[in-house]
């Protein structure tokens, strides 16, 4: 071939072969799924959706706002404890007890930061990464993860719920960047240990410290920290006391992780690290219920926050009170023993029906403080539910007494024929003797109608001499000795100035006469009960009013009763509680129908009131009914020198501490002289009849001790305040190495006059 033919034969394979080519860039020409998804594709949808994803972002920033807590984070119990921090009773749906950030040590605090979160300082509240894999494993069914923040657990726990949903974790990632912004770490963190789970039921650091260390949280330690802390990721697995080897090996290995992050940050040193071991948790403890006499105190508790704080209902039962009581937890079972020994022991409620009749309440206070330091409500708050200790529904009897001659010496009062009413001045001790002087008759029985004839002030207030005391309440006039029994703590509002109150046929609490005997004690300064010691509350502040007021009383009066009531113990009807060695002044009382019997007595330390009440028994029909109490515990009557005096004396001897004797500023009284002998006959009086007669009435008092008021009138039958003649103090049957005195073996044996050798005394 020629080379015009091979240049002809090139020429057509170069046009057959462009004929092949395909049009465009001379590049193949693709096919399938390359045609879609190109680079250029690709990077412009990445971008866009980023943009629209920041966009969403922004959206969704600027619509989601920080909501209120929810009612479930916010539920706190209140604590009730001894004085001595002693941990009495949790009340409340929700065991927590929220506590300020500096209530918890430093080093506690970042042992929490240490096994969570240890960028929390540094970091803006969210972790981005953890947040998306948690998001993953949302949508995929994997359940949760961890590698949220600090700051996103609190949000989660009170902000929003425990629910794995794409939307709450969206909304836990907003909020969480806007709570760092608004917050301090401090306050971030303060919420995150207040409102996490420990296990055992306790929500918040310091139901958690109870719980595992029986402290409070600022007590704890950088061990006990780094357990609380441990405990979070896996609160029941990791309760040392109920987990199995493997677990407890994986608790130790947390603690440790815990302790060496801690090393790391720089906030603990290496060479402390290596010194410290493992606190293993105490045994789990119920939490304490309202069984016993707990509820009584709870309950007596509550009402005295409230009224000091001016709380309603509803936002006392919000919780977040921590409320120290005044009561002396070894006081407070002295008394619970006390009555148990000289009381319930002798009683067999279900042999003897007299004996099921009986309710026994009794309050000790410091006359120097105010302070209630034991106190018993009744045999059980969830059985009994009235606190016999502060019920106002019997009648204090003849333990009001003493009021009318306090009243007779403010007023420096004189009795009918113009004499200065003291304790030597002669009254006629006649029984059922008519009241001299009253716009209305009254002539009131002594007990078993005895008749004393002319007798000193001092002996009838010894034999709780029913004429004398009334005549005396009309000498100073009702309302005068209503006036002082308010000044002296009594409730005597709405009270009709009649000379039947001279009987104490006004309803009164053991509580109540405790305060009147105490401001006697305290030399005539008001003392106001008081069970609450202090009251905490993470945003409030109550303040408590003081239980020691102003002078209401001169010290002469406050005194001289002093000194004549030392009489009725060393001669006369509280001759139960006598001591050779301790000086003791008290009153016994019995009411109307023996409904009620008490003794209210002091030493210069304590003072006590004890009151007995007759209640019909549950499940008849005497149900919650003022019955009588005679025939209770075999004795024919139950007198104030009977089962009071002897609960009074195995309680005070034992609870007082070392004996003591009264400073007193008077010249009256047994504890300063024995009395004179009485004239011959009674001192003249005038011989007007009063106007109109007021008969006894034969009325009971009122039977229904929840909605009305005892009976302002007196039966037929006076009060009674003899003792018996048991033996009322036996010996414990245990040593107490408390015991500072011993009670006499026969209390009730013959006296002589003031029978200690106190005479002359000042």
């Amino acid at each position: 071939m020629g080379r015009a033919e091979e240049r002809q034969a090139r020429q057509r394979g170069a046009r057959r072969a462009a004929r092949k080519r395909p049009a465009g860039d001379g590049k193949p020409k693709r096919k399938g799924i390359r045609r879609i998804f190109t680079l250029k594709k690709i990077l412009g949808t990445f971008f866009g959706l980023c943009l629209l994803g920041m966009l969403g972002f922004v959206v969704l920033y600027m619509m989601v706002e920080v909501p209120e807590g929810n009612a479930a984070a916010k539920l706190q119990s209140n604590v009730y404890k001894y004085k001595d921090g002693k941990v009495i009773a949790r009340t409340g749906e929700l065991n927590r007890e929220v506590v300020d950030l500096d209530k918890v040590p430093k080093d506690v605090q970042r042992t929490f930061v240490a096994a969570e979160n240890k960028s929390f300082y540094k970091d803006k509240g969210v972790d981005f990464k953890g947040t998306a894999r948690g998001l993953l494993n949302t949508v995929t069914g994997k359940g949760k993860q961890g590698g949220s923040t600090i700051t996103q657990q609190y949000v989660k726990n009170y902000y929003l719920t425990q629910d794995q949903t794409v939307t709450r974790k969206f909304r836990e990632l907003v909020i969480s960047l806007k709570v760092d912004q608004n917050r301090s770490k401090d306050d971030i963190l303060a919420g995150y240990i207040n409102t996490s789970y420990y296990g055992r039921g306790a929500y918040g650091i310091q139901a958690a410290a109870q719980a595992y260390y029986g402290i409070d949280a600022e007590k704890l330690d950088v061990t006990q920290g780094a357990y609380l802390a441990a405990l979070l990721q896996a609160p029941s697995q990791y309760d040392w006391t109920s987990a199995t080897d493997a677990s407890r090996k994986l608790v130790e290995a947390r603690w440790n992780y815990v302790l060496d992050n801690m090393v790391e940050e720089g906030w603990l040193p290496a060479s402390e690290r290596e010194g410290l071991k493992f606190d293993k948790p105490q045994s789990p403890k119920a939490a304490p219920g309202l069984e016993g006499q707990t509820g009584y105190l709870v309950k007596e508790a509550k009402a005295e926050v409230m009224k000091a704080g001016h709380l309603s209902e509803e936002q006392f039962d919000a919780g977040g009170y921590s409320i120290t009581l005044n009561i002396d937890e070894k006081k407070q079972k002295q008394l619970e023993k006390a009555v148990g020994k000289k009381l319930n022991d002798k009683l067999d409620p279900d042999k003897n029906k007299a004996d099921a009749r009986v309710q026994a309440g009794a309050a000790s206070v410091d006359p120097k403080t105010g302070k209630v330091l034991a106190m018993y409500g009744g045999k059980d708050y969830v059985k009994h539910f009235t606190n016999n200790a502060t019920r106002r529904d019997y009648q204090p009897a003849s333990t009001f007494k003493p009021l009318i001659l306090a009243a007779a010496l403010e007023e420096s009062a004189t009795n009918q024929s113009g004499q200065p009413i003291t304790a030597n001045t002669i009254y006629d001790g006649t029984s059922k003797r008519p009241v001299k002087g009253s716009d209305v008759g009254f002539a009131p029985p002594n007990e078993d109608d005895k008749s004393y004839g002319p007798v000193t002030v001092q002996k009838a207030m010894n034999k709780s001499v029913n004429s004398v005391f009334a005549q005396m309440g009309v000498d100073v006039g009702m309302d005068d000795v209503l006036a002082t029994a308010g000044k002296l703590g009594m409730n005597v509002e709405d009270l009709p100035a009649v000379p039947a109150q001279t009987l104490g046929t006004m309803g009164a609490s053991p509580l109540e006469m405790a305060g009147v005997y105490a401001t006697l004690d305290n030399h005539g300064k008001k003392v106001t009960p008081a069970i609450v010691a202090s009251v905490e509350h993470k945003d409030r502040t109550i303040d408590l009013p003081d239980p020691i007021g102003d002078q209401v009383v001169e010290r002469g009066t406050a005194d001289a009763l002093t000194s004549v009531l030392t009489g009725v113990v060393d001669d006369g009807t509280g001759s139960a509680v006598r001591s050779p060695v301790q000086d003791v002044a008290g009153k016994t009382g019995t009411s109307d129908d023996n409904k009620s019997a008490w003794f209210t007595g002091y030493t210069p330390k304590l003072v006590t009131s004890v009151g007995l009440f007759g209640e019909g028994a549950a499940g008849t029909a005497e149900e919650s009914k003022q019955v009588s109490m005679k025939g209770a515990g075999g004795l024919p009557r139950v007198d104030g020198g009977s089962f009071p005096a002897q609960i009074w004396a195995a309680y005070t001897f034992k609870a007082m501490g070392s004996p003591s004797e009264f400073d007193l500023d008077t010249s009256m009284g047994a504890a300063i002289a024995p009395p004179p002998d009485p004239t011959t006959s009674a001192p003249d009086e005038p011989t007007d009849e009063p106007s109109d007669t007021q008969d006894p009435t034969t009325k009971p008092p009122s039977d229904d001790p929840t909605s009305d008021k005892p009976s302002d009138t007196p039966t037929t039958e006076g009060p009674t305040d003899d003792p018996t003649t048991d033996d009322p103090t036996d010996p414990t049957d245990e040593p107490d190495p408390s015991d500072s005195i011993e009670i006499p073996e026969n209390p009730n044996g013959s006296g002589n006059g003031s029978g200690n050798g106190r005479q002359g005394r000042g």
